[in-house]
């Protein structure tokens, strides 16, 4: 049976390139593995530098899923990419080959590695509580969800409004809890699967993300948003809220001073950083490794 990797961890820790390097040590033994997106950001076209993407001269020949598949005015959601990736996977194998799922959106990789179902959805709820969020605000939502079901509210950033009103809707329904929350005991959605996980001691990492948000600067990131905004980034619901490009967004149109927008980055990505750290480390099976393991050594274990 061909196996299912996942390489999950924190931004910034080095998944991509560990996922290729073990990607051409499958290859070398005669597997022709594959890789599978599992960042919910570089589902978007055009979202490059702000989502590290590795550009496509750097995937080493590698075919490549998941990447640059939805246009920056689209939504994104857990629910539309599940089946997607598990397609995306399914065919890796057919082919003969392990399917390697890399990225650190909790959810995303959660929903492709154990058996989640989504509960259902009502448009009606969702619209009155939209309409709520822009009445009354994010934190007065998030204060409700507190109240309703504690749980959930931990594993929810209190400034992701989407998720907020998600979890909400989904309480409306009559369910107790809803997609943020990994279950207790989850089951393998591919019964052959090895979770691997990429640890950087938290100084290292920290020094690591703000020079990488440096450099997102350096290399163009105003670049990148003004052709994003060209494109309709604006009127999108979820990549202009993407950490780095709402902050590059208002240093364009004046609300932010560039080292604002800059340390703002910093700050949210640190942050993202440390609640990535805390969703995995409640995966069961889960192998935490360093970036510098070497694949061969990985492959042997």
């Amino acid at each position: 049976m061909s196996r299912l990797w996942a390489v999950v961890g924190a931004t910034g820790t080095g998944k991509s390139d560990l996922a290729l390097e073990l990607a051409e040590a499958l290859r070398e033994s005669g597997n022709p593995a594959e890789i599978v997106n599992a960042d919910a950001m570089q589902l978007y076209r055009g979202m490059d530098i702000g989502t590290a993407k590795v550009p496509v001269p750097e995937r080493r020949g590698i075919p490549h899923h998941m990447l640059d598949v939805r246009d920056v005015t689209e939504e994104a959601a857990v629910a539309w990419y599940q089946p997607l990736a598990r397609a995306a996977i399914e065919g890796i194998h057919a082919r003969g080959g392990d399917a390697i799922l890399v990225g650190g959106s909790g959810l995303y990789a959660s929903s492709v590695i154990f058996d989640f179902r989504f509960p259902p959805r009502d448009a009606a709820v969702r619209q009155r509580l939209e309409r709520e969020l822009d009445e009354r605000g994010a934190a007065a939502l998030y204060a409700r969800l507190q109240a309703q079901d504690a749980t959930t509210a931990a594993r929810v950033d209190p400034q992701n409004a989407r998720r907020i009103v998600r979890a909400l809707e989904v309480l409306e329904q009559g369910a107790h809890t809803h997609g943020a929350a990994l279950p207790d005991q989850p089951a393998l959605w591919h019964a052959d699967s090895r979770i691997l996980a990429l640890h950087v001691d938290r100084p290292a990492l920290v020094a690591r993300l703000d020079r990488r948000v440096e450099r997102m600067w350096e290399q163009g990131m105003l670049d990148e948003v003004a052709r994003l905004r060209e494109a309709g980034i604006e009127r999108g619901t979820t990549a202009p809220r993407a950490i780095g490009y709402a902050q590059a967004l208002a240093q364009m149109v004046g609300d932010k001073t560039e080292a604002e927008a800059i340390a703002e980055t910093q700050a949210l990505t640190r942050r993202y950083a440390r609640r990535q750290v805390s969703w995995f480390k409640r995966y069961p099976r889960i192998e935490w490794i360093s970036p510098m393991s070497d694949p061969r050594g990985i492959l042997a274990g």
